[in-house]
């Protein structure tokens, strides 16, 4: 799941690049490279909301699906078909679990 996540923030331009690695133990690992704007010197990322979690899990349809900042950022969702974003299961039509959101 974590490395769908990582792909979709590529995807959508969040970050510059990623590297699925283990270490000498075996144990997997995630190398990842932030966007960084040297003008002036912010983060691709401003922030990040986890929704749904253990205790309490947030489910959406797709007429209740959420728009993150009037659609300048992107909802992450566990759908029946994988994990995606809120624009791609929207035109999928399908609904499922909101994971996060990023902006």
């Amino acid at each position: 799941m974590v490395q769908c996540v990582t792909k979709i923030l590529y995807e959508q331009g969040y970050i510059l690049a990623y590297k699925f690695d283990t270490d000498e133990k075996g144990h997997p690992s995630i190398k990842i490279a932030l966007k960084w704007n040297a003008q002036n010197k912010c983060n691709a990322i401003k922030g990040l909301k986890r929704v749904s979690r253990p205790g309490l899990r947030k489910y959406a349809s797709v007429a209740e699906m959420p728009r993150v900042l009037n659609g300048l950022g992107i909802a992450i969702l566990s759908t029946s078909k994988g994990i995606m974003t809120d624009a791609k299961a929207r035109k999928e039509n399908v609904g499922g679990e909101v994971l996060c959101y990023v902006f």
